[in-house]
């Protein structure tokens, strides 16, 4: 498999993953997008705004080595009255991510590079904790979000995947 493929391989999988997360947030009043199901839980506002911060970190700051400027704390402490400012900003790293990742020089996924938190990580390795991360928040706000439907006596919206 070419760098390309895997590159897009791998993307496909981390934008459906956040895609996902994001579907949990739709529709829902300020109350249940910032309702924790415990006092330290995180809340779906939260895990939203976490994915995007860890995935812009990681794919345009240590792979694709542009400045970045993650406040990861902050994410956690994170509040909103809608939906609307993640989708945003989801949309414009979407395509930001996507042209960076698309000039990547041949040989980056074999390269190693110096991960914040984790040590020393080839580009692949990158690509494998940011679609790991994802997955994991992926099913962490559906859970959240099936525990808030609970918790308020809704019905749980069809899946459609």
């Amino acid at each position: 498999m070419s760098q390309k493929q895997e590159i897009e391989t791998f993307w496909g999988f981390i934008s459906r993953s956040i895609d996902r997360i994001l579907a949990c947030l739709d529709g829902l009043p300020e109350d249940d997008l910032n309702w924790r199901p415990l006092e330290n839980a995180n809340s779906l506002y939260v895990l939203a705004t976490h994915i995007l911060g860890t995935t812009e970190e990681n794919l345009l700051g240590v792979l694709c080595g542009q400045p970045t400027h993650r406040q990861r704390e902050a994410e956690f402490a994170a509040q909103g009255p809608s939906v609307e400012p993640i989708n945003a900003r989801w949309l414009a790293l979407q395509k930001v991510i996507r042209q960076s990742l698309e000039q990547l020089p041949p040989g980056e996924l074999e390269r190693e590079r110096e991960h914040p938190r984790r040590g020393q990580l080839t580009g692949l390795e990158v690509l494998i904790v940011v679609a790991r991360h994802a997955a994991e928040h992926m099913g962490h706000a559906e859970l959240t979000r099936d525990l808030l439907f609970a918790e308020r006596g809704r019905t749980l919206p069809a899946r459609t995947y």
